[in-house]
């Protein structure tokens, strides 16, 4: 089982990934919210513990960001506030749970363990759509209409990652970032080679030209174009 904590606590967030490895979980801890949104992005996590008073980007950015992004991973959310209308808004970003702060370690475990199970553990996550093409992250296929599509898989991680942007120009620094293991240490211009054999695949057998180049900036993945 992968769970991310996101946790700018040092004592706190040691503690609970101490108690979650105790249990045979594999964790992975950020302690920012920018931090804890590109990891939340690139890796498929069972379940996420993000606590709301976060530097760089607070709880419900990183949750409503993942959500828009259509990251269905059970979230559930840490905070020392203790208010209804925090629990509310909490929830309305798209948080399946909320825990005030100080709270026992049992009842921590106990709401995560409900989480995956009405969660499916990450399985329902949604199929992600861009006109005809469909990227379905849990089982990691994409394809067109009903034609599926064989991708490697970094060029199905390039893919999935321009989808979840959908519209929006990215450059190839933050592709890198968001697909490249942290030790990737060459040049961000490795992205056209995926970027190429993508429309290889995607585009040019279909007619399309979904995949653009945007000078000056890098690419954008948008509803498709004839040719």
């Amino acid at each position: 089982m992968d769970v991310l904590v996101v946790e700018d606590d040092p004592d706190m967030a040691t503690a609970v990934r101490r108690g979650l490895e105790s249990e045979g979980w594999t964790v992975d801890v950020a302690g920012d919210g920018a931090t804890g949104l590109r990891l939340a992005r690139r890796h498929d996590y069972q379940a996420i513990i993000l606590d709301i008073m976060l530097p760089a980007l607070n709880g419900y950015r990183v949750c409503a960001e993942l959500r828009q992004a259509g990251v269905r991973t059970p979230i559930l959310m840490l905070t020392a506030k203790d208010g209804e209308w925090d629990e509310a808004e909490a929830l309305d970003t798209g948080a399946d749970d909320y825990l005030r702060k100080p709270f026992a370690y049992v009842v921590l475990l106990a709401r995560l363990r409900a989480l995956l199970r009405r969660g499916g553990a990450g399985a329902d996550r949604a199929v992600l759509r861009v006109g005809d093409l469909w990227i379905d992250p849990a089982a990691r296929r994409a394809g067109r209409g009903q034609e599926p599509v064989g991708l490697t898989a970094r060029e199905f991680d390039v893919l999935l990652c321009l989808a979840r942007y959908q519209g929006q120009a990215l450059s190839r620094r933050a592709i890198v970032d968001e697909v490249w293991d942290l030790a990737y240490d060459g040049e961000p211009t490795i992205v056209e080679v995926y970027v190429s054999a993508l429309r290889r695949k995607i585009d040019a057998p279909f007619g399309r030209r979904s995949l653009e180049t945007v000078r000056g900036i890098g690419y954008r993945l948008t509803d498709d174009a004839d040719a």
